[in-house]
């Protein structure tokens, strides 16, 4: 496996987290691995790709890590209709082509959950299988996550992609839905659950 696209059932569910802790967790196994954010929006000071480079201290340029990026903190779609461009998304498969040379592997980091619009007629979920990269889902870990994380795996399945695994954050334990919702969602989806995680969001 060359790659993988880190994908979640919602906006700040610890996508940039998980990220940085499969690259640790590779480069402990010995891998060379870089990371990608193919597009990001908002406040460069609230940027996941300049977080991913300073803490993995990686030499590669932003430009390869984050080929798209739009000020305004919203979806792809209608932050670039208000910044008043076209998304070139050519420029997202010739980064990762780029970075797949210089890494073993590369950790692709997703915008929002599976359905967020990057253009009005393509989402997220045609990227992931555009790329023909595998995905995580990073999906929270107490109530409410069946519902979320099953919509979620249906429409990457629905979109052709193959999803190895979910990882759970906000793991604590101690509510009654956190002991049940691992085992019901690989029951329902048969995807299995690869890791609990105690929250962490990421800090500078």
């Amino acid at each position: 496996m060359s790659g993988v696209f880190i994908t979640g059932t919602d906006t700040g569910v610890g996508k940039t987290f998980v990220t940085l802790h499969l690259a640790e967790k590779f480069r402990r196994d010995g891998m060379d691995v870089g990371v990608m954010k193919p597009i990001s929006t908002g406040p460069d000071k609230d940027n996941d790709a300049v977080y991913l480079k300073k803490k993995l201290k990686l030499d590669d340029p932003l430009e390869l890590i984050n080929p798209i990026r739009l000020k305004h903190p919203l979806a792809p779609y209608p932050a670039a209709i208000i910044q008043n461009e076209k998304l070139k998304i050519k420029k997202i498969f010739s980064a990762y082509k780029e970075l797949s040379k210089r890494h073993q592997i590369v950790i692709v980091e997703g915008i929002g959950g599976v359905a967020v619009p990057i253009t009005k007629t393509y989402c997220v979920a045609d990227l992931i299988h555009d790329m023909d990269l595998p995905a995580v889902v990073v999906a929270r870990a107490g109530l409410g996550t069946i519902n979320h994380t099953l919509l979620t795996i249906g429409a990457l399945i629905d979109s052709q992609v193959e999803v190895i695994g979910i990882i759970m954050n906000g793991f604590t334990g101690k509510d009654l839905s956190e002991k049940t919702n691992a085992k019901v969602i690989e029951e329902l989806s048969g995807v299995p659950v690869l890791e609990k995680l105690k929250w962490a969001k990421p800090s500078s």
